[in-house]
């Protein structure tokens, strides 16, 4: 071989080395964009995080306000002027207004459990046990006050006498059986939607319900109530209460439930990392 004619090896590496510079060089603008985009949406999301801070107080404060503070600190006297229709009017209305107030809060709740990345997906689906679960607390909660009264204005159940009047009725529960057809339609909206609200949305109609009842309770003395209806809304609250205390054991489990998946899922890569 001539000293003056080029070392096959020194060639093959030259182009060894032309091919890696021109088969990195599109990699590299790519890792560049990627970083790009990537700062791009961290910041998007710590803007989005920035604006979600507020409804954590703005949400319970419209909670608060809407629900409890009316019920609380509202005179009796100014909502119930007697049994007839416009007392029946003025508990609705108070009751519209929690409705309203609870609404609120559950769309700021929504808001708050949606990821940090407006890109990503939050679908939460609710076990069928869970539905099946509240489904038969809202029927039992709805039945047995009816047939009771059904029973008393029938005459079917004699031991429920004396009767109790239409009027003095529905000042009692019509807000309540109104109440409870709000919370199963806002239950089976939050279901379709696959919201992640799902698991507070019985508890903050629960909570009002027991007071809604507690309020029945003083209302019962100014309609003359019979002493069985007294005691099937006694039934009713400790029913409720029951109820609220299993869907706040739920939450709990939940709660749990969610560090444990979360746990694995974080010990997932490490093992497999470990394996490689």
């Amino acid at each position: 071989m001539s000293q003056w004619e080029p070392s096959p090896f020194i060639r093959s590496s030259a182009q060894e080395a032309g091919n890696i510079v021109l088969e990195k060089t599109p990699n590299v603008f790519e890792s560049i964009i990627s970083e790009t985009e990537q700062e791009e949406q961290t910041t998007n999301s710590h803007q989005v995080q920035v604006f979600k801070w507020p409804i954590w107080l703005l949400g319970p404060s419209v909670l608060l306000t809407s629900g409890m503070a009316p019920t609380l600190w509202l005179p009796l006297s100014s909502v119930f002027v007697g049994s007839n229709v416009v007392s029946v009017l003025s508990l609705i209305g108070l009751d519209c207004i929690f409705n309203l107030g609870a609404t609120l809060f559950l769309l700021m709740a929504d808001s708050c459990a949606r990821p940090k990345d407006p890109s990503l997906s939050c679908k939460s689906k609710p076990p069928f046990s869970y539905k099946f679960w509240n489904v038969f607390a809202l029927l039992t909660g709805f039945l047995v006050p009816t047939l009771l009264l059904f029973g008393s204005q029938t005459g079917l159940l004699g031991s429920l006498q004396p009767e109790l009047p239409f009027v003095s009725s529905a000042v009692l529960l019509l807000p309540y059986f109104i109440l409870l057809a709000v919370q199963t339609l806002t239950e089976i909206l939050t279901w379709s939607w696959q919201s992640p609200v799902w698991l507070v949305t019985p508890v903050v109609y629960e909570a009002y319900r027991v007071l809604q009842l507690m309020r029945g309770l003083k209302l019962s003395a100014e309609v003359n109530a019979p002493v069985w209806v007294v005691h099937m809304i006694r039934g009713l609250v400790s029913w409720w209460v029951l109820i609220l205390g299993m869907q706040l054991m739920r939450v709990a489990w939940f709660a749990g439930y969610a560090s444990r998946t979360t746990t694995t899922t974080n010990q997932q890569p490490e093992s497999s990392v470990t394996s490689k």
